[in-house]
């Protein structure tokens, strides 16, 4: 971006960052294994709201690929909007390692159409005594906890301790003002 598109107000939007999506196949050994957190077998995308031809090519092909996995890895895959008319791809799948490698695949073949400013968040779903996500936001390319409640509330002092107890095994957000909630997934 040069000078005179700054003036003009032509910002380019942060590309996806994808770097990072894998880490949570080994942090989730750890978080089985010292916290009794174990993968509840349902991942989600959330992409921006769009409207384009090119979205649509894009979703075919998506889908296309989700079929073909879905007959190697039994992956089950459903497209949604969510309350806020974000789009969700949910995947649901008992192996974690075909949920992580299948949320990879979604996001490349999005990131490969031009869409890769669209891709808000990777979201993880973790049951233990109660369910919690792991949150990767992909402009920031880091990871957060979001321990939800009843009535929209957040269980804040079980994210921080699941953030120190994490943050050698996941890159972790620093900032927690940017630990945004995200209330009514389609996980």
């Amino acid at each position: 971006m040069g000078f005179l598109d700054s003036i003009l107000g032509k910002t380019r939007l942060p590309e996806a960052k994808t770097d990072r999506l894998f880490a949570i196949s080994t942090a989730a050994v750890t978080l089985e294994a010292s916290l009794g957190l174990v993968p509840d077998g349902k991942a989600g995308v959330c992409i921006k709201p769009m409207e384009s031809s090119r979205y649509e090519a894009a979703r075919a092909e998506i889908e296309d690929l989700l079929k073909l996995s879905f007959k190697e890895t039994g992956t089950l895959y459903s497209i949604q909007k969510d309350e806020y008319n974000y789009i969700w791809v949910v995947l649901s799948d008992p192996d974690f390692d075909d949920l992580v490698t299948n949320i990879q695949m979604v996001c490349q073949t999005l990131i490969e159409q031009g869409f890769g400013t669209q891709l808000l968040a990777a979201v993880y779903r973790f049951k233990g005594d109660a369910a919690m996500f792991w949150i990767y936001n992909f402009k920031l390319g880091s990871y957060y906890p979001f321990v939800p409640q009843n009535g929209q509330k957040r269980d804040t002092s079980r994210e921080f301790r699941l953030k120190s107890l994490m943050d050698k095994e996941l890159p972790i957000e620093k900032d927690e003002a940017k630990w945004y909630p995200m209330w009514g997934m389609p996980l």
